[in-house]
């Protein structure tokens, strides 16, 4: 199929209970045909982000980066690898795409990467531990039900003065599912609160937003809210 003309999305009030072990089974089978997608769509606006967010943290010290659905790596792990002094966190819950990940990163910087797969409800991190976190086309595929529990467990594991970069669906949508996206075994979900109650999700949690920006995919017909926030300082 057209890998850039969707198909009909389904819109629903509910959740299928199944979500996750569906989409990790889905990203498992599209993990290529996605890569060659979202890196010919979504690179450039990806980039656009990241570099605004790094012109933000001090990467001459020591950094500490969560990347939540790091995807194949590229561009978004690579890049950050690229300084010296940051150690990243790849979270995915694709099993295919974490290894598509490791194969792409440099043999010289996997000293200063981490690879962990799964729901990133499930992770844990000491309070107070990292600089930034990153969510790109990733927290939008999460029930908007636990969307603001994990907007609670970032902003814990920031440090003062620490950044969250994510993109969130500027619609306010439930539950939306397609069942054959980019593959004919792709069923793909999303769901999100919107522009104005992600905004408001992010105050709730405490953080402050630096950045934002409502743009509407090239690839798609998907209308996306970029966020740059921070913790509170000390």
């Amino acid at each position: 199929m057209n890998s850039t003309t969707p198909p009909t999305m389904a819109s629903s009030a509910e959740t299928p209970v199944d979500v996750k072990s569906r989409l990790k089974d889905s990203y498992d089978i599209i993990a290529n045909d996605y890569n060659s997608w979202t890196n010919k769509h979504h690179d450039t606006i990806r980039l656009k982000f990241l570099d605004s967010l790094l012109s933000k943290l001090n990467t001459k010290e020591p950094t500490a980066v969560l990347e939540l659905g790091c995807g194949g790596g590229k561009p978004v792990t690579t890049t950050l690898l690229t300084h010296p002094k940051m150690t990243v966190t790849a979270n995915d819950m694709s099993s295919t795409q974490i290894s598509i990940a490791k194969s792409n990163i440099d043999p010289g910087t996997a000293d200063r990467v981490t690879f962990v797969e799964g729901d990133m409800m499930a992770l844990s991190f000491p309070d107070g531990s990292l600089d930034a976190v990153l969510g790109f086309y990733s927290i939008i595929h999460l029930p908007r039900e636990e969307q603001p529990k994990l907007l609670e467990n970032i902003i814990k594991w920031l440090k003062p003065g620490g950044y969250l970069l994510a993109n969130f669906s500027a619609v306010d949508m439930p539950a939306a599912s397609i069942p054959n996206w980019l593959h004919e075994k792709g069923w793909m979900f999303w769901s999100g609160w919107g522009e104005a109650g992600t905004l408001q999700k992010l105050k709730d949690a405490k953080f402050e937003i630096v950045e934002q920006e409502v743009q509407k995919d090239t690839a798609d017909s998907g209308v996306f809210l970029w966020v740059i926030a921070r913790t509170p300082a000390n």
